[in-house]
C-alpha cells in the first residue's frame, strides 16, 4: 500500500477553481464573459444551494460550462491561466495541517495522488507545488491541433467517476489513505485502508462518525 489519494477543493485548499477563474477574467480584460456565464448559471446555483436540486449534479454542470470560458488557449496558454489561478486562488488558501500532513506521509515513500473534479491544468499546477511525482486526476480538457475546444474530454471527475480513476491508476494495488471533505469523496474514501474525512461537511461527518473513521478539522 504505497498510494495515498486527496481530494483538492475543501480538503487541501478552502480555495475555489471557479472564483479563481473568474479573478483571473477580470484581470484579463475578460469580466463581461464569465459575468454573463454566471448570470445565466445563478438560478441553478440558488436552487442547489437550498437544496432544490441536486448540488453536485449542479456544480458538474457548472464547471463543464465554464471550461467553455477558456475556449481558443492553446496549452501554453492554458498552463498561464493555470498558474495564475493556483498562485492567486488555491495556493495561498492552501490547508498547511493537511499538506504538513501528507509530506511526512511522502517522506515514508507513498506516493501521493490528487484526485478532483478540477480542470486537469490546474491540477497538475497545484500539483508541481507539492513536489516531484505527485500525479494529478483531473477532469481533462480536449485540445484539437493544440488548441483547448472548450469542451471536455469526458465526464467531471467527480464522485464515482473520480473513484473510477483512481482504481485504474491502483491497477489492484490496495490504497493506504484518501483524504476528502465532502459526500461526494465517498467512493474514494471507500476505497482506502484508512480514510480521513477533512474539515467534513455535516453528512460526511456524521457518516465518518459512525465509522469511526478520523477526522481532521
Amino acid at each position: 500500500m504505497n498510494t495515498i489519494a486527496a481530494d483538492l477543493e475543501g480538503t487541501l485548499t478552502t480555495g475555489e477553481t471557479w472564483r479563481g477563474m473568474a479573478a483571473w477574467m477580470q484581470a484579463h480584460g475578460r469580466a463581461g464573459q464569465y459575468q454573463r456565464f454566471f448570470y445565466r448559471n445563478l438560478p441553478g446555483a440558488v436552487a442547489a444551494k437550498m437544496g432544490w436540486i441536486d448540488k453536485r449534479a449542479f456544480q458538474d454542470r457548472f464547471m463543464e460550462g465554464a471550461a467553455g470560458l477558456l475556449a481558443g488557449l492553446n496549452q501554453e496558454e492554458l498552463v498561464a491561466v493555470s498558474e495564475w489561478v493556483v498562485t492567486n486562488e488555491l495556493w495561498p488558501r492552501r490547508r498547511l495541517q493537511v499538506l504538513d500532513e501528507l509530506q511526512k506521509i511522502q517522506q515514508q515513500g507513498r506516493r501521493l495522488v490528487l484526485c478532483s473534479a478540477t480542470f486537469q491544468p490546474i491540477l497538475e499546477a497545484f500539483a508541481r507545488r507539492l513536489g516531484e511525482g505527485v500525479v494529478a486526476l483531473g477532469t481533462p480538457l480536449e485540445i484539437e491541433g493544440g488548441i483547448f475546444t472548450g469542451r471536455l474530454r469526458g465526464p467531471v471527475r467527480s464522485g464515482v467517476h473520480k473513484a473510477e480513476h483512481l482504481r485504474k491508476l491502483l491497477r489492484g494495488e490496495a490504497l493506504f489513505a484518501a483524504y476528502g471533505d465532502s459526500l461526494p469523496d465517498l467512493p474514494m474514501l471507500e476505497l482506502a485502508e484508512e480514510p480521513v474525512a477533512v474539515y467534513p461537511e455535516p453528512r460526511l461527518r456524521e457518516l465518518a462518525k459512525k465509522r469511526n473513521w478520523r477526522i481532521i478539522e
